[in-house]
This record gives structure tokens, sequence and C-alpha cells, in this order.
């Protein structure tokens, strides 16, 4: 078994005896003990150290009691709770039996009398519980025990103390309650309030693998599970199994509405619906409005005539009394020829008119880059916009008239064009940053301001520009993104962006106050946008469509959230856009984060060679593969079932994990390549530490800070560290052994540094800062920082990365789209850089980062990259489009 941790065996040493680890969890990690004083075989669940850290002992052992008071057949008992060490543990019965996982992993399908006993105990269980206002919220396989075929459930309330205890905090972890594929959809969208409906959710979940082999949504990461939940109904079990009684089928698929109303209320129900073989799921009757009116025959004429016209004046006061009917919501896919197809770019590459009659997208230039392209929606091809080469990120004018649009190749421009035939206009001719743009009903248009990332504004017709708002930098707002103006005039919709990416899963979604400028968080989410319905329609990072009720002249929401739909693409910014008529229209990609990818080898050619063929990842999207000193082994941060972990690959050969706690990630390489420092949550929040490559011994902790250590890297000689921060980006650097308190490199700077690097020979270090405007690439010396500064970079650029030798830095110079840049460099008898020379251009998919996400080759002449396995940011070849969406939304939503 694996090794035990000394510090926990020595906590608990007084009351059990651990003899070995049985298996890890998303909350827990489980060991076998001998409980010393009443002599038993026992299982001794420890919560992980970043749980442990944010709940404390007294919360959750007081919110824990709850459990210990359910006793029931098909219920595991709670023996025991406790805090030693600053470990928080719970102690259950050990069974020699298996879980419901290890018999589907062995039999894949069970039996459907089987299937049903099982899910029949189950809901026995859950429905005591219900009956005790305990709701499980982790209702899956592995806390479902057989032991000589009688079901039990496991780990009862113990979410819902972990709820408790942790409140809102819960988040800081990056742990969510519930498992993916069991999660209801109140749980996938982070409602804590959850009730007995979603325990039964779960169930159905659990009773569907059971009889088809897998979960009613799969995928390939828990954002693309979540998405398939908020938006996809699961297939019929009897399409998988013929012979599994209707019944059955209907039972679950009850349990499974999307609507908790629309479920069973108690899990006694469920079950009861499981064995009942009358049980089926309501059906609406459709009649003829003239039912009864047509279908007999009269054989008088004189009668019939009389019948007729009173019929007729039936009708006729039916048809003026009736209510309108409302219009239908249709749905449907609009291809898109591959030479006029939505260009992968930065942010929204889509915009529809008012009225929904036209489109606008950025799409592919007949020359090179992207330009505008127009497409009437009765028409079945689209054509280009003259004047726009290079434009993307479009928005519609009231009117319709006209549509504004960026430019980022030539100096940031800000343009409108008409759609008459006009030729487009300049409206702001630099400093925009290329997070979109709104037309207010007030005559101006609003816009993202470098250098700051204010909200500005201009005349629609031209003029001077004025900044309306700042990021709150102190809560770590870097830019306001993705403007959307308030028909009432009164305030912005906006994206609080807080990464260096253009999306980020901590973005916020707020509103600016256009008469005091004043910036205010309403949910989070990544984009914003404002209904007539009043609503607001919002995208999470996951890619999921939400709804909540908004008052736009309050500017303040009225109700909660609720899911709409799944699957919207969020690659670069949401390609999605609403009509004031009501149509909906957005492209479909994977979820922001998720990255399927192979590890390769570029050449400075930008040929690509696999480090093996066919091997893929799941890698981290905060951190990229990193070269051992001697080429022999890549440390890289992957993302996984059990949290984000550092592995090391031996080229050719094993791949092995090398962390088992917390949150890993941004490894970097002792400059003896016997270990790898890499940041961890372990303890609470990102810290730096330090662990013997091969896994032995324990992980040593380097440096804490209180805004936590996002990446570091140490000096060639293993003297100094260096390390940076966040939200505010700083550098420190601290002499291991000698410092006791780390020093920041650049005392005294208001603009953000990051990507620090230090030289093979620890003389120079290269890093980013934002003093201009735009992030690029700087060398100074080091240690003594204040020494002299370089700017080798124009333009923009990021991730800069030393030759083993010292005579090269690379960079990733910025652009549409991204390249790999390389200057030569001297040191004697000053430092000089050359002029960059392009190599080629950047993998697609492969997200910006202040930590380079490649590495350079012993001999400079390659690169260690992730290449994308599918097409991640590929042009999307066809739009979703839903018609009557705001019918939609108010049924679903309703207003509050």
């Amino acid at each position: 078994m694996v090794e035990i941790p000394d510090r926990l065996a020595d906590a608990l040493a007084d009351r059990y005896k651990l003899e070995g680890r049985l298996g890890e969890g998303g909350m827990a990690t489980v060991y076998l003990a001998d409980d010393l004083k009443h002599d038993r075989k026992v299982a001794v669940k420890v919560l992980r150290p970043e749980l442990s850290a944010i709940l404390g002992g007294e919360r959750f052992l007081h919110e824990i009691k709850v459990t210990a008071n359910l006793q029931h057949p098909n219920i595991l008992p709670l023996y025991d709770s406790g805090e030693a060490d600053t470990f928080l543990y719970y102690v259950m019965p050990y069974l020699e039996g298996e879980s419901l996982r290890d018999k589907l992993e062995r039999e894949q399908q069970l039996g459907v009398e089987e299937a049903v006993k099982v899910a029949e105990s189950v809901a026995a269980a859950l429905d005591y519980a219900h009956q005790h206002d305990v709701v499980h919220r982790d209702i899956k396989p592995e806390n479902i025990l057989i032991q000589s075929g009688q079901a039990l459930v496991a780990d009862f309330g113990i979410a819902l103390a972990v709820s408790q205890a942790g409140g809102t905090r819960l988040t800081e972890t990056g742990l969510s309650l519930g498992t993916p594929h069991y999660m209801s959809p109140e749980q996938a969208t982070g409602d804590r309030s959850v009730d007995a409906r979603s325990d039964i959710y779960s169930l159905g979940c659990v009773t569907y693998e059971m009889l088809v082999g897998e979960p009613p949504h799969v995928g390939k990461s828990v954002q693309a599970i979540v998405a398939k939940i908020l938006s996809d109904t699961p297939a019929p079990i009897t399409r998988s199994r013929e012979l599994v009684p209707p019944n059955i089928d209907a039972a679950v698929q009850k349990a499974l509405a999307r609507s908790p109303a629309d479920r069973f209320t108690t899990a006694a129900e469920f079950a009861t619906a499981l064995t009942d073989s009358g049980f089926t799921l309501p059906t609406t009757q459709v009649t003829a409005a003239a039912t009864g009116l047509v279908t007999r025959s009269w054989n008088r004429l004189s009668v019939g005539l009389a019948g007729a016209a009173a019929v007729l004046a039936l009708l006729l006061v039916w048809v003026l009394a009736r209510p309108a009917a409302s219009a239908p919501v249709i749905r449907y896919s609009m291809a898109m020829p591959a030479e006029e197809r939505v260009a992968g770019v930065f942010g929204p590459s889509l915009a529809i008119s008012p009225d929904g009659s036209k489109i606008v997208y950025a799409g592919p230039s007949l020359g090179s880059g992207n330009q505008l392209w127009l497409r009437e929606r009765n028409a079945l091809n689209a054509t280009e916009l003259p004047g726009t080469d290079g434009g993307y990120q479009p928005f519609f004018s009231p009117d319709g008239q006209r549509v504004g649009f960026l430019i980022i190749a030539r100096a940031r421009e800000l343009n409108v064009i008409s759609l008459t035939g006009e030729p487009p206009i300049t409206l702001v001719g630099d400093s925009v940053f290329r997070l979109g743009g709104t037309w207010g009903p007030d005559g101006f248009v609003y816009y993202s301001k470098q250098p700051d990332g204010g909200l500005a504004r201009v005349p629609a017709t031209g003029g001077p520009s004025e900044v309306i708002s700042a990021p709150d930098s102190a809560s770590g707002v870097r830019r306001h993104a993705w403007p959307h103006a308030l028909p009432s005039g009164k305030g912005v919709i906006v994206t609080l962006e807080k990464g260096l990416n253009l999306i980020d899963e901590q973005d916020d979604v707020g509103v600016v106050n256009l008469e005091t400028g004043e910036a205010r968080v309403l949910l989070r989410g990544v984009w914003g946008r404002y209904a007539s319905t009043g609503h607001l329609l919002f995208v999470r990072f996951d890619g999921a469509l939400m709804a909540a009720p908004f008052d736009q002249n309050s500017m303040e929401l009225t109700g909660p959230a609720v899911p709409m739909l799944g699957g919207v693409a969020v690659r670069r910014g949401p390609d999605i856009a609403l009509s004031e008529a009501g149509t909906l229209m957005y492209a479909t990609g994977q979820p922001a984060g998720q990255l399927v990818a192979e590890v390769v080898w570029y050449d400075r050619q930008g040929g690509v060679t696999p480090i093996e063929p066919g091997w893929t990842v799941t890698p981290n999207p905060n951190s990229g593969p990193r070269l051992s000193p001697d080429g022999r082994n890549i440390s890289m941060s992957l993302d996984g079932d059990e949290g984000t972990h550092i592995w090391i690959k031996q080229i050719g050969g094993p791949l092995r994990r090398l962390t088992f706690e917390g949150g890993n990630f941004r490894p970097q390489w002792a400059p003896d390549g016997e270990s790898v420092l890499y940041s961890s949550t372990r303890g609470g929040q990102l810290e730096s530490y330090r662990r013997d490559a091969g896994g032995s011994g324990r992980a040593e902790l380097l440096v804490e800070w209180d805004s936590g250590v996002w990446s570091q890297t140490m000096s060639p000689d293993g003297k100094w560290l260096v390390f940076r921060t966040a939200p505010n980006i700083d550098v420190f650097a601290m002499q291991l052994g000698v410092d006791s308190v780390p020093q920041p490199l650049f005392v005294g700077s208001q603009t953000n540094e990051g990507g620090a690097t230090l030289s093979p020979d620890g003389r120079w270090m290269a890093y980013i800062s934002n003093e201009s405007g735009m992030f690029e690439v700087y060398v100074r010396p080091f240690p003594n920082t204040a020494d002299g500064k370089w700017q080798v970079s124009s333009g923009g650029a990021i991730e800069p990365v030393w030759s083993r030798r010292g005579d090269e830095l690379f960079f990733r110079a910025l652009g549409v789209p991204d390249q790999l840049a390389v200057v030569r460099v001297t040191t004697e008898p000053t430092f000089t850089a050359s002029q960059p020379t392009v190599l080629f251009a950047w993998p697609e998919g492969i997200g910006r980062q202040y930590q380079p996400t490649y590495d350079v080759s012993l001999d400079g002449e390659r690169f260690l990259m992730y290449r994308p396995s599918g097409p991640i940011n590929a042009a999307t070849e066809e739009l979703i489009v839903v018609e009557n969406f705001l019918q939609e939304l108010k049924e679903k939503v309703g207003k509050e």
C-alpha cells in the first residue's frame, strides 16, 4: 500500500493504527485502520489539506454531527469524527465487499432485476435521510457499497457538512461538491440550496449507468460534461437495451428531468415507478379545433346550412377572443461554406442586426488574415465588406445600418462602416484594447482603452474620446472588456477581466454606472448581454449560457440565474449574439480551458515531430512542458479526474506522477535536474514547493506568500529563488537559506511584471512588463536589476525563454496569429540584442500565459510544445440559430 504520512499516523496513533491507503477521492483520502479502542477494522477518511485549511475543525465537526444520527439499514453509519494536528477526519466501518464502481468496471452493465434492486435500496436510504432534512449531494457508484448482495450508501451528509462549513470559501480550493457525471443541473450551476430532487437526479444517473454501461452525460472534461447536463437530453435506455421494460426507462427519464419540478418529489416515488409496470410519462393529446364539427354528415340541407352558420359564428367568436399563440421556438444549424466561415480570431466574431435580418462576422480575407463579411438571413452566401481587412469583433448600430469593428494589425483602431456603401471611417486611431465595442442609445460608441483597460467612449460621428471608468486593480481587475450598452442609457454591461488571457474562470460580469463611473460585480462569468425581456444573459467559463432577471434602471439582479443551454464556444471570447427581435445565434465549441494535445517538437521552420506518435495528454492551460537540464525528461502539469498534478515523462520511457496533494501547477526544473519546483495549493493557497524528481522523500516548502506564489524559477547556482505573485503581478527574489523575507525586484512599479527567467550564467533576467501599455519583453542585470534595462520586443510579446547557451532569447510575439520570435544576444562589453526574427506561427489553441508554454532543446534548434489534437480554435463551419429565443427565455426564467 501507499506510504502513510508520518504526521498523520502520529496524530491518530492514540485512537487508530493506520495500515495503508485504500484510495483517494475528490474530498478525502481513505486509509485502512485498526480501531484500537473497539478492536475492529475501520475506514478513516481524511479531508484534503486545502479543504481542511479553509473549513476549520470546529465548524466542520459541528455540521457533521447531523449525519451521525442517521440510522438505516441501507446507510453506512458514521463511527467517529475529529481533528488531529490540522487533519480533519471521519471514521466509517470497513467493509470487505466492493463498491458499485468496482462492480460496474468488471461487468459494465447489470441485469435489470439487480439494477432495480440496487436502485430501490439506495432510494430507501435517500428517502429516510430526506425525511430527516439531510441531502446527500454526492450520490455516485463509488459511494454505493455492495455487501452480501445488499447496497449501502456511504459518506452520507459529508458533502453537506463540507458545504455548510466551507460556505462560499469552498471555491478557493478549486473543488466543487458532487461528481460531474452525477451532478444535477442545479449543482452544476453552483446552486448551494439543493434539495431532495438533486439526489433523485443523481440516483437516476447511477441507475442509467447500471443499465446502459455509462452515465447519461459523458465528455472529455468537467466543462464538457456540465455543458451536456445543462442542454442535452439523455438517449432512452431502450435504445441501448431493447429488453429493459418501458416503465423503467420512463422512471429514469423522469428522474433525469433538467427542471427539479419535473422530477419525482420523493425517492420513494422513484423506487415505486421502477417496479410499477404501468408507469408511463405524461403525454400531450392533440385535438383538432374543429373536432366534432366536421365529422358529422347531415341529411337535410336546411339543418346543414343552419349548423354551418352556427359553427362559423362560433369559430369567429373563438378566433377573435382567443389569445395570440406564442411563436414557436425553432432551432437549426446554419452551414458556413469553407471560404466564408467564421474565423477563430480574438473575442466575439459575430454580430446580428437588431431586427435579426443580417449577420456580420469576422471571416477569411482573400489576401491574408481576416475581414468582415455580411450575410443576409434570406441569402445562401455571404459577401465581403470592402475596406474591413484586418477587422474583427463587429457590433451593430441601434438602427442596424452601420457596424463598428476593431483593427489591431495597424494602430489598434476603432472603425465604423455603413452597410449602404460608404467607406469606413476611423473613430479612434490608437490606444484601443482588442476587447470589443458597443453602440449606445446616447450616440456614443464604448470601448476598452489602453493602457489602463478602462471603459471609454467616443461620439459615433467622430470627435474626442473620454474615459468613463477605471479597473479596480485592488480587487484584481485588469480590464473592462466586451461592453454592451443598456437601452436605458444608464450603464454598460462589461466583463471584469482578471487574467492575461482574454477569458479566465475568475472573470466576473459587471455593470459600469455611466453617471458615476463605478463598476460593480453582478455574477461570475466571461460575457454578458441585456435582453429586451428584462434579463441578463451571461456565458460562464465552461460554455454554459445562463439567464437571470435584471432591472436595467436600478442595474441590479432581481432573481436567481437559470441555465439556458450549453456548448457555447468561449475559446477566445464567446461567439454568440442576440438580436432585439429575439434571434439567438452562437458557435459551438469545446469549453474554455479544455485541451487534449500532443507533446511535440517544432523545428525552426515550423516542422512538427511528435515526442511519441499517438500520445496525447490533457495539460493544464496555465502550464507548459519543461525539459530537464539533461534533455531526457519532461515535467508537465496535467488535468485529470483526481485534480491537477505534476507528471514526469522520460522521453521514450514511462510517465509517472510526482504530486498527490492539492492542485499543482507550472513545474520548473531545478538547475541540477534532480528536483522539480512547482506551485501547489496543498497548504490552502498557492505556495512554492520542491520535490525530488524521482518521487522519493517529501515535498519541501520553499516560500509562502500572502497573495500566492504563482510561478518560480531558480538561479543556475541554486542560490536564488525568483517568483511571481498575483493579483497585482509582481516579481520577488530571495536567497535561499539567507533571506527570511523575499524582496521585490521592481520597487515602486505601478505596472505588471512577470515571466521572469534567468540566463544560463545567472547574470541577466528576461521578463515581461506592460509599462508601455502592452506587454513587452525586457532584460535587466540580475540580481542588481536597477543597473539597466533593455526592451527587446515591440508590438507586444510574452513568454521569454533563454537558449541553453545564453546567446539567444526566444519569445512569443503577439498578433493574429501569435508567432515564435528570436533575438541574438551579446553581453560584452554591454548587453545588446538584435532585431527580432520570426520563426513560425504559434499553434492554435495554446492560450497566452505569463510563464512560457514551451521550452527550448539543448542545441536551440527545436521547441517543446503542446499541439492540440483536435480543432479547438478552428474556424466555425456552422452556427446554431434559435428563433424566438426570447419566448423560451421568459418561460424558463420569468421575471421577479
